[in-house]
């Protein structure tokens, strides 16, 4: 069991994570799934990969259905919990390993629970569609279209799935400055014309209970609410961090790290912006 622990548990971290949208929950299911494996008898485990991410899929699914009647009583919008990746914050290079971008898995949240399964094992993990039917119990012919109905629902073509774009770090690195400078030109110049802001706050800081948009008024409300928000002895403290296997910021204070950012890019134009204040969100984060 502690081989199969060691060999998997990132892998049903990674599925169970893109699956919920959150880090805790991923973590309480693949502990719960280890913990139900002692009472699986051998024989069922000749192909361990195949069975325990079936036992993620449907524990995922029933944290999902509950996590609907939630979220529809958040207060203002909701976000997934970022997740930091120690292992590797150098920045040197950003190689996106069974993960899809953070933008992908906010779209996920306009899924059914197996829409979302089918997409994250076919798109993420590259399942073939014979072994998400096993997992799915469902025919191949019925999961490509389940697989196909989610695109459509998600408003990707396959060519967008084929060249997601993450932001480079120089980008990230030129937005960073342009916000410590107050430089509204040149963050203004840096956003795509149909630029969308949303913000995450769960009604415990404050955030934009709706998204914004315009480049003008987006560019405002980094400039003021969330560079503000930076201010320690009248100097802005953001950093640049890998977030989610891609180029992120963070915003600390006196008291720690309180905002992530996250961007969605399209032809080296910042099209979306991820703002996630929720702290009950900000605990996979580190220091």
């Amino acid at each position: 069991m502690q081989e199969l622990y060691k060999q998997y548990k990132d892998l049903l971290f990674k599925l169970a994570y893109q699956l919920t949208g959150s880090a805790s929950d991923a973590e309480d299911v693949v502990h719960d799934v280890f913990l139900k494996i002692y009472d699986v008898p051998q024989e069922k485990l000749t192909e361990p990969k195949a069975y325990l991410c079936k036992m993620v899929t449907n524990r995922c699914r029933d944290i999902q259905k509950s996590a609907r009647n939630k979220r529809e009583q958040y207060f203002g919008e909701w976000l997934p919990e970022p997740i930091h990746n120690s292992n590797d914050d150098s920045m040197e290079s950003v190689v996106r390993d069974d993960m899809l971008s953070y933008a992908m898995i906010v779209m996920l949240e306009r899924l059914t629970p197996t829409e979302r399964v089918v997409f994250v094992l076919r798109e993420a993990l590259n399942y073939d569609y014979y072994e998400i039917a096993e997992l799915v119990e469902k025919s191949e012919v019925n999961c490509r279209k389940v697989f196909s109905r989610a695109r459509a629902k998600m408003g990707i073509s396959s060519e967008e799935l084929d060249h997601t774009e993450s932001p480079s770090k120089e980008l990230v690195h030129d937005f960073l400055a342009a916000l410590k400078q107050g430089n509204m030109n040149q963050i203004v110049s840096m956003l795509d014309q149909n630029v969308v802001l949303v913000s995450d706050g769960g009604g415990k800081v404050k955030a934009a209970a709706h998204p914004i948009e315009t480049r003008d008024l987006v560019a405002r409300f980094l400039l003021g609410p969330v560079l503000q928000a930076s201010m320690v002895e009248g100097i802005p403290h953001i950093e640049l961090r890998l977030i989610n296997e891609q180029p992120a910021f963070i915003l600390r204070s006196s008291d720690g790290i309180h905002t992530v950012g996250m961007f969605h890019v399209e032809r080296n134009l910042i099209r979306k912006l991820f703002i996630i204040r929720n702290p009950d969100k900000l605990k996979h984060i580190g220091n």
